[in-house]
């Protein structure tokens, strides 16, 4: 008989393992020594144990499925439990018993991270359908259509959900992509159909634009060549292929205006320039005129003046306000020196003048008094209410003093 920790071969060649719950018969062997029969059973354990190892690592280090994990080790357990090895039997069960509770472990793993991925799956689609319906309200056609087109991409990158679930994210979001087709398809037929206007429109502008470019009258036809312009501009704008060439004919037919237009203001720009000068020299000649000393004199050589200045024509209009303020300038002059004259030679006016600065000066004294009454009171906010007052009135009789002296009061 041979035995070993493990085993042992009787008389018989029965093969025994030893196990927790005692010796089981591994076999018979007739074909060699006991010492051959066990060394055989030992191979055949150390089979087991290599099988065992190369499973554990295959599930440590690979993505092998907790399926076929599974089917691996009951078909090793089947071999251990039959007892045709001999070695420590009891070992390789509970490595297989912890090879199952890593199975085990990886396969809830793996189910958690499968519904975390599904739960970001779920996140990143739900934004998409939340972009996709906010983008189906813009009127931003290019980007938003360039922008729908990569979210279908990006949706096509992520994992199914469960089929409801997919499904009805996916009719909200092919939904949104639709309502923005739609949307679009209208505004560029509503398009087309206002560029189709526009091109009748300015066709009928380029018509009448055309038929006024020979026109001599030459004040109401330009005013008519902007009101044609600012109808252009309010028409919007034809299809590209029309838009050049209608824009070409309306602005030559304003060019061909505007150019007979200014060979005759040229003629008349030289004329109004020699006016301009003739006018200037008569200016200077009434500015002479001034200080006013002798009034009716004065009112003579202006009028005489004046009536040389009337039998010239027009100036240039940039010119005309300057050239024209110098003689309004002079004639202001002898206004006033006439008004003066007036006031002067008015006695009725003088006793008006005389009463009133009598009134304000009556006034202005009054307040004077209250002033230094209410300081004396010590009511020095009444005081300062009533300077103000005074600051008014005397401003006033200041000004009336100055009218009375115009009379030589």
């Amino acid at each position: 008989m041979s035995s070993d920790p493990w085993g042992r071969v009787d008389e018989t060649g029965t093969v025994y393992v030893r196990t927790a719950d005692g010796e089981q018969v591994v076999g018979s062997w007739q074909a060699g020594s006991p010492e051959e029969a066990l060394a055989y059973f030992e191979r055949k354990y150390e089979g087991l144990v290599v099988e065992i190892g190369l499973l554990e690592k295959r599930v440590k280090t690979t993505d092998l499925s907790s399926k076929d994990a599974r089917t691996a080790i009951d078909h090793l357990r089947e071999q251990v439990d039959a007892h045709h090895a001999v070695g420590d039997l009891d070992a390789l069960r509970a490595r297989l018993d912890k090879l199952v509770e890593l199975v085990e472990a990886r396969r809830e793993e793996r189910k958690a991270q499968r519904a975390r991925q599904s739960d970001e799956a779920r996140h990143a689609k739900e934004a998409l359908v939340a972009e996709a319906e906010e983008l189906a309200r813009s009127d931003q056609w290019r980007a938003a259509g360039e922008r729908l087109r990569a979210l279908v991409d990006t949706w096509k990158g992520l994992p199914r959900l469960d089929r409801k679930s997919d499904d009805e994210l996916w009719h909200r979001f092919s939904h949104a992509r639709s309502a923005f087709s739609k949307r679009r398809k209208q505004h560029f037929a509503q398009l087309d159909a206002q560029r189709e206007e526009a091109r009748r429109t300015k066709e009928r502008l380029v018509a009448e634009a055309e038929s006024l470019s020979g026109s001599t009258d030459w004040g109401p036809t330009a005013a008519r060549y902007r009101d044609l312009m600012t109808e252009w501009k309010a028409a919007g704008r034809a299809q590209r292929e029309h838009e050049d060439d209608l824009w070409n004919r309306f602005r030559g037919a304003q060019d061909v205006f505007f150019a007979a237009r200014s060979s005759v203001f040229a003629e008349r720009d030289a004329e109004q320039a020699e006016n301009l000068k003739l006018k200037e020299e008569l200016a200077g000649e009434a500015e002479k005129l001034l200080p006013i000393t002798d009034l009716k004199a004065s009112r003579a050589a202006f009028r005489a003046i004046n009536e040389r200045w009337e039998a010239i024509g027009h100036v240039p209009r940039d010119a005309r306000p300057k050239v024209e303020g110098r003689m309004h300038a002079v004639e202001r002059a002898l206004q006033e020196a006439e008004e003066a004259e007036w006031r002067r030679t008015n006695p009725e006016a003088r006793a008006r003048a005389a009463g009133l600065t009598g009134q304000l000066q009556a006034a202005v004294d009054k307040l004077k008094g209250q002033i230094e009454q209410a300081r004396a009171q010590g009511n020095t906010a009444k005081a300062e209410k009533l300077e103000r007052e005074l600051a008014g009135r005397q401003a006033l009789l200041d000004q009336a003093l100055k009218g009375l002296q115009e009379f030589g009061g």
